[in-house]
């Protein structure tokens, strides 16, 4: 039977595991840990790479939702289910166990986009095995089946994309660890903003869970300049500190699997839009403080810095706003900066080609265009080159 498609706003599957393709598991249905909190560690993520076809901004939401159900329901508190992936779809095995469901008639698969939700009726009441908005890729809805196996209920979802594999069902931190060294591959990720403290936490998060080095070019300053960064600032001027980063900016540029968290301020090289040629090399995240009170407000803010350009972080490939800052949130972050790399990856599956192109030929800061070899970049973006 075709699944019915419908849109709901909720996440309750969550407590996922690391292990990446198949298991039999207990899920328990709770709010997100973040969702009574006056900090908002994630309001949005949005893609700004500049392709040469100067594409729109693609928004990409990372909502917190509450769990909540209007429908008369017995608590469900746990659910097990087993994954596996396909290549082309995906299988879904939930065990209906002591649900004694009589007939597929008391069964109700939703599922459109990234959003599913499996309820069963058990006597009028309705127990919801499932409900999530944030399923690990796109599936193609109208081709959603279903089918009782004795006690399990198995679902059949088609990926939009099959040559991307699910390490689970759910995008959660862990299946985007596990997933996104398929995209990845290998690129260095560098995180910037007007926060070192920010930049780092959140480094360190995500090279943990990607098995990545964590590198923090303060760190390495105040260790070559055997001073403090504040001290440094005070003798010699924040242009100086700028410059001391874009020669360690340079030097990490060749690294691969790293996560570098970069100065923030204006000391930082970069807040300066001319000091990007070395950042190039990898995926860079900005990390923005923003005051908005609602999501759209977010959206617009980042917009509108990346139309002006006057911030030098308007040229990193996504952004991520926060509202307020508590380290305890850091890998909440990270997932938000993660989840924002798989889709602008998704988007353009050659950019991690690209970027090791643009690091080969010399990080010549003729990116997104990328110039023949033997390019002159003292020579202005527009140089005919003769690769005769």
């Amino acid at each position: 039977m075709a699944a019915a498609a419908a849109t709901y706003h909720h996440l309750s599957l969550s407590s996922i595991s690391q292990n990446p393709i198949s298991r039999s598991k207990t899920q328990h249905f709770s709010s997100p840990r973040h969702s009574v909190s006056i900090f908002k560690p994630i309001f949005i993520s949005i893609s700004l790479h500049k392709s040469t076809n100067a594409a729109p901004i693609k928004t990409h939401d990372r909502r917190r939702f509450t769990c909540s159900n209007s429908l008369s329901s017995i608590p469900a508190n746990t659910s097990q289910y087993e994954f596996s992936d396909g290549s082309a779809e995906i299988e879904l095995r939930l065990r209906l166990g002591s649900l004694e469901i009589q007939s597929s008639k008391d069964i109700f698969v939703d599922a459109d986009g990234t959003c599913l939700t499996v309820r069963v009726n058990r006597s009028g009441s309705f127990i919801t095995l499932i409900e999530t908005n944030q399923l690990f890729d796109k599936i193609k809805p109208t081709e959603t089946i279903w089918y009782i196996d004795e006690d399990q209920l198995v679902i059949n979802l088609k990926k939009q994309d099959p040559e991307l594999k699910w390490p689970d069902i759910v995008e959660s931190w862990e299946s985007l660890t596990a997933g996104s060294m398929q995209l990845l591959k290998g690129t260095s990720i560098y995180l910037v903003g007007d926060s070192t403290e920010v930049n780092e936490k959140v480094a360190h998060e995500l090279a943990v869970g990607l098995g990545y080095t964590p590198l923090s070019t303060k760190e390495l300053l105040e260790t070559f300049a055997k001073q403090t960064i504040d001290s440094w600032m005070l003798a010699e001027g924040s242009d100086s500190v700028a410059n001391g980063e874009c020669a360690v900016l340079e030097s990490l540029s060749s690294h691969v699997r790293a996560v570098v968290a970069t100065l923030g301020g204006q000391q930082g090289a970069a807040a300066r839009a001319d000091k990007w040629q070395h950042l190039y090399a990898g995926f860079t995240v900005w990390l923005s403080q923003t005051e908005a009170m609602d999501e759209n407000s977010a959206k617009e803010e980042a917009r509108r810095h990346v139309k002006d350009g006057k911030v030098g972080y308007s040229n990193a490939d996504v952004v991520v706003k926060l509202q307020g800052w508590d380290a305890d949130h850091a890998k909440s972050v990270a997932q938000a900066a993660l989840s924002a790399l798989k889709q602008l990856i998704q988007s353009d599956k050659k950019l991690p080609g690209k970027k090791s192109l643009y690091i080969r030929l010399g990080c010549r800061g003729d990116w997104p265009n990328i110039k023949p070899p033997g390019w002159d970049p003292s020579a202005g973006p527009n140089a005919s080159t003769d690769t005769n």
